[in-house]
């Protein structure tokens, strides 16, 4: 028997054991359920299913600076999913963004992000997905102008960049730190919405977690700032927002931080919610033009005088038999407005957003709906309404357009 053949052998051998491995692995009742939790962790669902869809069938549109992107089919179906994908291909494509083709994701993608799973994690997340029922839907093409659809740029993008590293915990951090420090930075992915980004659309480090706006939405300050973040939260006012996205007082969670909580924050246990609450507060505190509103009494009853009259008549009509006067919400805290950030931000950006589309969360006792109203009110009525509720809620200027409400129109479609 020569050599080479004993190579080849031994190679077989060693290739065999290592599919056994990973097969069982996808067929471990412990590995998938593991796989879920971690999938939900990574918010998975919240990409890749369009209303009326079905899970993980992808789909989704997503609006960025030069065209819109569709998520992925990312089912174990083989011809239009990922059903005939390796573990080496799983894995490149979530710690490098690379497909089995070769081919460059886009970072919106949070590839970026879930380079900082090991393996291992990344590994029983494909063990769910596989575990999970084919659905045959074909990907949708991008709509990407040029030069933007060529995507061998993005491999020069990742070079600047994609650290490709593993999360290595800071030794002179506590464990539940170090553990939220990875829940946030890695498969949460909260930098992704919450950090600004630079001109070649890379988040900006030296402003992490300092807010953004997406999508037409503000991704709210995160950072330890006492004003203008999360830094005066009492952790258990921000472990609540986290795992049920309400706090009494602080916030309530919209619009795409509505769906983190619906698809992925509830769900996590409640150590793990702690854990990143503890690595939350240690943030580097970063400035951000909206600030903590001050508290203030409001009486429960309507203004004598109001610079918005149409405002008010469509508050009373519409929104006070809810929210009530004062703001405390009637029978619930997800329809309270005190303390609202969304209420002090100059330009109404979440307002606006909700007040058009509506707006949905899923807590511990039941399903919280707010109406959209885009269709009952136009822009001169929505302009009025945003002008009185920023004005008798919060501190902010009220200085709304019907032309500002028309671009916003567009902006959430």
């Amino acid at each position: 028997m020569s050599i080479q053949h004993v190579r080849r052998l031994l190679l077989g051998a060693v290739l065999a054991l290592c599919n056994g491995a990973a097969l069982a692995q996808q067929s471990d009742p412990a590995a998938i359920e593991r796989g879920k939790y971690l999938t939900q962790a990574a918010d998975c669902l919240a990409c890749h299913v369009t209303e009326r869809g079905k899970p993980y069938a992808g789909g989704l549109p997503v609006k960025m600076p030069f065209g819109t992107l569709y998520t992925t089919n990312i089912t174990p179906d083989k011809e239009t999913g990922i059903g005939d994908w390796s573990d080496d291909q799983f894995v490149d494509a979530m710690q490098r963004g690379v497909g089995p083709d070769g081919k460059h994701y886009y970072p919106a993608f949070p590839y970026t992000s879930y380079s900082l799973m090991p393996r291992d994690d990344i590994l029983a997340i494909k063990a769910y997905l596989f575990s999970l029922e084919p659905v045959n839907q074909p990907n949708r093409e991008n709509d990407i102008a040029f030069p933007f659809n060529q995507r061998w740029g993005i491999a020069l993008w990742n070079l600047l960049f994609l650290d490709d590293e593993r999360y290595q915990p800071d030794p002179e951090q506590s464990a539940q730190w170090n553990h939220g420090a990875y829940l946030v930075e890695g498969p949460g992915h909260c930098g992704e919405c919450h950090t600004p980004r630079n001109l070649l659309q890379a988040k900006s480090g030296s402003k992490a977690l300092g807010g953004a706006t997406i999508q037409g939405w503000a991704a709210w300050n995160i950072t330890g700032d006492e004003q203008s973040g999360i830094g005066g939260w009492p952790d258990e006012a921000l472990a609540s927002y986290l795992a049920t996205g309400v706090a009494p007082g602080y916030g309530v969670a919209g619009g795409p931080m509505a769906e983190v909580v619906n698809h992925s924050l509830r769900h996590l246990t409640p150590e793990d919610i702690q854990a990143m609450v503890v690595y939350l507060k240690s943030v580097p505190a970063q400035p951000a033009e909206v600030k903590r509103p001050d508290e203030k009494a409001l009486a429960n009853l309507p203004p004598k005088q109001t610079e918005h009259p149409l405002g008010q008549k469509l508050f009373a009509d519409t929104c006070a038999s809810c929210h009530q006067w004062d703001g405390s919400g009637r029978q619930s805290d997800y329809a309270s407005l005190r303390g609202l950030r969304t209420l002090n931000d100059p330009q109404a950006l979440n307002l606006i957003q909700v007040i058009i589309n509506g707006d949905a969360l899923h807590g511990p006792n039941g399903h919280h709906l707010m109406p959209a109203f885009g269709r009952h009110f136009n822009d001169r009525e929505v302009t009025a309404l945003s002008n009185f509720m920023l004005g008798h809620f919060g501190s902010a200027p009220a200085t709304l357009t019907p032309e500002i409400i028309a671009e916003r129109r567009q902006q959430g479609h």
